[in-house]
């Protein structure tokens, strides 16, 4: 049960990567005592003694920041937050399961849905973790913005509202900002459907189609997002908010956006192998399938996302599923499809 006004005052990262190096230096401004837990022992003391991570060149890491590799033991941490990327995240719990003190809050940090088994993250860290609190932080955020302290906010969402709270108090300062929610399911669609659309902003922009046709993409695409968030259970607000509206407006919009960085290679030209060559894990990569399974399952049409699934498998070369989008038939706008 946590108490009014907890603070969780010791937090480990796992994952030493840009976003969990970037959550830790936030972390730290906080105030807090917070560990980030490499891989191995051989990377954590390289991490340590450089102060910056490999996948942050140039940025360092907050000296009051401890690192060091997972530990043997049980941890001295009141919460635990894992930034890997969405489809390792099963692997990174699953490492926990012999030191997880039960009843602390685990909160991953990844956008994505599982791609071999359909689960979203929370489920995963309840299925590998069945002690743990499960909770998700997600937004429009850059790593590395959150690393220097840029002013950015995001969303922290638990299945109860005393744990959310606890969160939001114990990672949030003045730079960064956690709006707290129990809408778990509605904070984890957010973040994985918009890494997919992310992916066709991109490709528009990368076709030179001008900046009208992807404000419409974004506008329609988010349309997308709402009623695939409906049909999971998600809240309207939620959608609208951080984690979906706003996480949205930033993916679309940015070439620091893996997955619009993968769909401009692909609009100007550069085959699909080259283009994940040259952009390091875009997660609506992954996600664009399963995205549309579920999506089929619910009877929910994602045209967008379709096309972006098709691109990336080949089936449906990039000027097929434009014209394929814009031979769709005119229709009022704010139905359902």
């Amino acid at each position: 049960m946590i108490a009014q006004n907890m603070i969780a005052q010791r937090i480990a990262v796992l994952g030493a990567g840009a976003w969990g190096t970037a959550l830790a230096n936030a972390i730290a401004r906080a105030g807090r005592e917070v560990t980030l837990w490499a891989r191995d022992a051989a990377s954590a003391k390289a991490i340590a003694g450089r102060r910056e991570s490999p996948r942050l060149r140039g940025l360092r890491i907050d000296e009051r920041v401890a690192v060091a590799a997972l530990p043997d033991g049980t941890p001295n941490q009141d919460t635990i937050l894992i930034a890997v990327p969405a489809q390792e995240l099963r692997a990174a719990a699953a490492s926990l399961a012999a030191i997880e003190a039960p009843g602390i809050p685990v909160v991953t940090c990844a956008k994505g849905i599982e791609r071999t088994t359909r689960r979203f993250m929370t489920e995963i860290i309840a299925e590998c973790l069945p002690g743990a609190v499960p909770a998700i932080l997600s937004g429009p955020s850059f790593a590395a913005d959150v690393a220097r302290g840029l002013p950015t906010a995001v969303t922290l969402a638990a299945g109860d509202e005393a744990t959310a709270q606890m969160l939001a108090r114990s990672l949030g300062s003045a730079t960064f900002r956690p709006y707290h929610s129990t809408d778990v399911r509605g904070v984890e669609i957010g973040g994985a459907a918009k890494n997919v659309l992310a992916i066709a902003a991109g490709i528009v922009t990368g076709r030179k189609l001008g900046s009208s046709a992807v404000a419409a993409l974004t506008t329609r695409g988010f349309a997308e997002l709402m009623r695939f968030g409906r049909a999971y259970g998600a809240q309207t607000e939620t959608l609208t908010g951080l984690s979906g509206l706003g996480d949205l407006i930033l993916t679309c919009s940015s070439p620091r956006s893996r997955n619009f960085s993968l769909g401009l290679a692909l609009g100007e030209g550069r085959s699909l192998g080259e283009a994940r060559a040259a952009v390091h894990l875009a997660e609506g990569a992954f996600t664009a399938s399963v995205l549309l399974d579920m999506a089929r399952e619910r009877g929910v049409e994602m045209p967008i996302a379709a096309a972006v699934a098709a691109v990336l498998d080949g089936s449906l070369d990039i000027d097929a599923a434009i014209g394929a989008l814009l031979a769709r038939p005119l229709r009022a706008e704010g139905g359902d499809r």
